[in-house]
């Protein structure tokens, strides 16, 4: 058996982020590198949460080989690699776009005011922006949209690393206004224990009713 034919069995290797985005740019004169990324897509409820990370030109520190796509990760690893980045970013902007502002412009325009919201929470205007496969073309900043950003590059990673804890936090807060459906555990994911919750209690205030599973559940039980 060729090597061609075992090499085609071998199941694609998960690629690992690097810095070779940023050290292009830095070697350009553009110190301030910002990655931005969001999270919170794919469930029925809470928000949309974007984070942008500007880390110090030619960082080298010990976490940097742990960082990984954030889904890649545990919580626990996430949380560690989120303190590591925060203590040694030059600095990290948040921002969010709730369930209502999905339901009112739709998914991709409240990804694109979370990430908007992230930047501008910026301590510093950066000089570049890297993004995960999208652009920000209101914005004045000079920028690139990376394929599978949060896979290939550490900054792009980082923000969604940061992203993913601070929306985590929050529907585990948001479970403790909502009872019941479970927030804290799934995180707004559409797990069976979340759409047998939703179809016996209906929507919250935070569910995205323009989701078809929260949009059922709401037909469903209406007088």
């Amino acid at each position: 058996m060729g090597t061609d034919t075992l090499a085609a069995r071998q199941p694609p290797r998960t690629p690992i982020p690097t810095l070779a985005h940023e050290r292009a740019l830095w070697q350009a004169g553009l110190t301030l590198v910002a990655g931005l990324d969001e999270v919170g897509r794919g469930p029925l409820a809470g928000p949309v949460v974007a984070a942008a990370v500007i880390l110090p030109p030619f960082i080298d520190a010990p976490w940097l080989c742990q960082v990984r796509d954030s889904k890649q990760l545990s919580a626990h690893r996430r949380e560690s690699l989120a303190s590591s980045i925060r203590r040694d970013a030059v600095a990290v902007g948040l921002g969010a776009a709730s369930a209502a502002d999905i339901d009112r412009g739709g998914l991709s325009a409240a990804n694109r005011a979370a990430l908007t919201a992230a930047l501008a929470a910026l301590a510093l205007p950066p000089d570049f922006l890297l993004l995960d496969a999208t652009l920000l073309p209101e914005q004045p900043f000079n920028q690139t949209g990376l394929i599978k950003g949060d896979a290939r590059c550490i900054s792009v990673a980082c923000a969604a690393i940061i992203a993913k804890v601070a929306r985590d936090a929050m529907m585990t807060m948001l479970d403790h206004y909502y009872p019941g459906y479970g927030f804290a555990l799934h995180k707004g994911y559409g797990t069976r224990a979340h759409l047998d919750a939703l179809a016996r209690r209906g929507p919250s205030p935070v569910h995205r009713r323009s989701f078809a599973p929260v949009r059922a559940a709401a037909t469903s039980r209406a007088p």
